[in-house]
């Protein structure tokens, strides 16, 4: 019976083997785990490239290209100029305590969502009111100056001031008055009695 051979490679051979099976082994891995995409050529070697750093691009918010207004008016048909105020009649509307919508109507009568209108008598912005200088301070009371105490053209003509304080004035009227018609009227000319509360409620319903 014959045994089989039992070769002996030395050493050094043995050696060789292994280092050059392991070193293919090494390179086959980072050829699989790098994409063709992150292998740049530099002279006769291929490098990996290095990886762009992406971990502070998930805290950067994705914004539209364009954004409707805030839903602050749901089904309703008041026109643009508005319906862009959507996001200062919430926060107006909280910190008067009115509804949304009767703030959308007295804008819509007062400036047609225009923040820089000036009425001919003096008013000024998005609703309309009376500063303390232009054309309202010759308006006289019986203490003096009537709207000395107002803001000015300036302030009125922000947006967000404009709208705050409106808002907050007609609040205080409704308080004292207990009935918007009768607040609205304060809020409007003198001269023109109920007639400008009746419109401004009229606008109110017809874009509900």
């Amino acid at each position: 019976m014959h045994r089989p051979q039992t070769i002996i490679l030395p050493a050094a051979i043995l050696a060789s083997f292994l280092l050059a099976g392991l070193g293919f082994t090494a390179a086959q891995s980072m050829v699989l785990a790098a994409p063709e995409s992150a292998i740049a050529e530099t002279g006769s070697t291929l490098q990996p490239l290095q990886q762009p750093d992406n971990s502070d691009l998930l805290t950067v918010p994705v914004i539209a290209a364009s954004q409707e207004p805030a839903a602050c008016l749901p089904g309703s048909r008041y026109p643009e100029n508005i319906t862009r105020w959507c996001d200062l009649i919430l926060e107006s509307a909280e910190q008067s305590g009115l509804a949304v919508d009767l703030i959308a109507a007295l804008m819509l009568q007062e400036s047609g969502g225009d923040p820089l209108a000036y009425s001919v008598s003096g008013a000024v912005g998005l609703l309309q009111v009376m500063p303390r200088d232009g054309l309202a301070e010759a308006f006289q009371c019986i203490n003096g100056p009537c709207f000395a105490s107002r803001p000015s053209i300036d302030e009125l003509q922000d947006p967000q001031f404009n709208l705050m304080y409106g808002s907050q004035m007609l609040s205080g009227l409704l308080n004292r008055a207990g009935d918007l018609r009768e607040a609205l009227k304060a809020y409007g000319p003198m001269d023109v009695e109920y007639a400008y509360a009746d419109t401004v409620l009229a606008i109110r319903e017809k874009y509900r």
